[in-house]
């Protein structure tokens, strides 16, 4: 392992400051983002994705003039981090309105690490991508922006992150880690440095290329799967049959995989796929398989929201103006990330009915969900009854709600996350 290491972390949202926090366990670390005020708050102590509590980022804090073998420093200068020798990036990779991969963050990002490289520095990318982009796409911009030669004045290497927003069990040290890197000895290198603080273990592939692949069919195959019960659904529905029951009993055989209907959204099962069908097409090939998938579950807004007005119409519900709580708009339960939430596809054809559509998520920025989506969410259950409650997303505090004190006469309640135990009139 190499002596004096200094890591700069670039990115610190979900991925970049969790995994900062633990190298900062160990090693002195910068983490670099171009977000004031997220920088601002980190070095306070405060973490708004509530992925590192206050407790353990202030033990880990230090400030700009410490002299400390270990420790994080939050900033937005490009200055603070060009003495470092390991560039860790971290930023998101996401898909634009045609669902082509954006790797415009990606670029950036490579351009401001390329500033401060030297002789010697590794970087390392943990943003998904398809296979071949860091060396066909990144290391093209480190090359050109710094004037130095790959994988003889600087090197590169790729850890797919693993990170799983909102769960407080399988933390980023708790889950094991594929590294790589762009020469055999810099794949010792890299391996080395994610083993000496994930607990779990890590594997090293043997290529770059191998290791980018690994991730983006990792999600790829969760989305294919999550698409063939979300089918099921669909069919067994129209058969008049409870599909959480039919999963239940299959799920009694040893090697049946639990997945479960629902919608896919978030920064990876909802978008990586995109990224190796991408790939596969400027090859030649042109997936079947992995864009059904997307598609099937693309569907299911539109196919909740329909399913939600069947229910209206059946018991003579005037749709026009119906007054709707949807309940839950982040793209998973018990964490406040909104990136890419298929609840708002459910929000919009909705409204495209013409209902009166209310969202309650105590998960949620307000702020935040206004910028993204333009949607403005209540952040406390409303003293309103409702002619229809769609529950979205499965917060524990929903749990806790009789929903049927907030529904008026005839009222219908549709659970998407199949968690209620009482009487619903709809569910996948």
């Amino acid at each position: 392992m190499d002596k004096k290491i200094k890591i700069a972390i670039i990115g610190l949202g979900y991925v970049g400051l969790p995994l900062a926090r633990l190298f900062a366990t160990k090693y002195s670390v910068v983490g670099f983002d171009i977000n004031n005020n997220r920088v601002s708050e980190l070095n306070k102590g405060i973490d708004a994705t509530l992925e590192v509590d206050k407790d353990t980022l202030q033990k880990v804090l230090v400030d700009a003039n410490s002299n400390s073998n270990k420790g994080l420093y939050c900033t937005t200068n490009i200055e603070d981090i060009k003495d470092c020798n390991y560039y860790i990036i971290t930023v998101p990779t996401p898909v634009d309105e045609n669902n082509k991969p954006d790797l415009t963050p990606l670029i950036k990002a490579s351009e401001t690490v390329a500033k401060g490289l030297k002789k010697g520095d590794i970087v390392v990318y943990e943003s998904t991508v398809y296979p071949g982009a860091t060396e066909e796409v990144c290391i093209p911009v480190l090359e050109e922006r710094s004037g130095m030669v790959f994988n003889k004045d600087f090197f590169a290497g790729y850890s797919p992150e693993r990170i799983n927003p909102g769960d407080k069990e399988h933390t980023v040290e708790k889950i094991l880690k594929v590294t790589s890197g762009s020469t055999k000895e810099i794949g010792k290198k890299v391996d080395d440095l994610y083993a000496s603080v994930i607990t779990a273990g890590t594997h090293l592939a043997p290529t770059i290329k191998v290791a980018e692949a690994a991730k983006v069919i990792e999600n790829s195959q969760r989305d294919i799967n999550i698409a063939f019960v979300n089918e099921l659904a669909k069919i067994f529905n129209l058969l008049d049959i409870n599909t959480q029951d039919v999963l239940e009993a299959a799920g009694t055989k040893w090697n049946f995989l639990p997945f479960k209907p629902g919608l896919v959204g978030g920064h990876c099962i909802g978008v990586d796929p995109y990224y190796l069908a991408q790939k596969a097409q400027e090859v030649g090939y042109h997936p079947e398989i992995i864009l059904a998938g997307r598609r099937m579950n693309d569907s299911m807004g539109k196919y909740i929201a329909t399913e939600v007005i069947k229910l209206l119409i059946n018991r003579d519900i005037r749709v026009k103006n119906a007054k709707i709580l949807v309940l839950g708009i982040t793209f998973k339960e018990n964490c406040p990330d909104v990136r890419n939430t298929k609840a708002v596809d459910v929000i919009h054809h909705l409204k495209d009915f013409g209902t009166a559509v209310s969202i309650f998520d105590p998960w949620a920025n307000p702020t935040e969900v206004i910028h993204e989506y333009k949607l403005e969410t209540l952040s406390e259950m409303p003293n309103e009854k409702y002619d229809a409650i769609v529950l979205a997303v499965a917060h524990n505090e929903f749990l806790k709600i009789d929903l049927n004190n907030y529904l008026n006469d005839n009222g219908v309640i549709y659970d998407v996350k199949g968690i209620l135990t009482g009487e619903v009139q709809g569910r996948l």
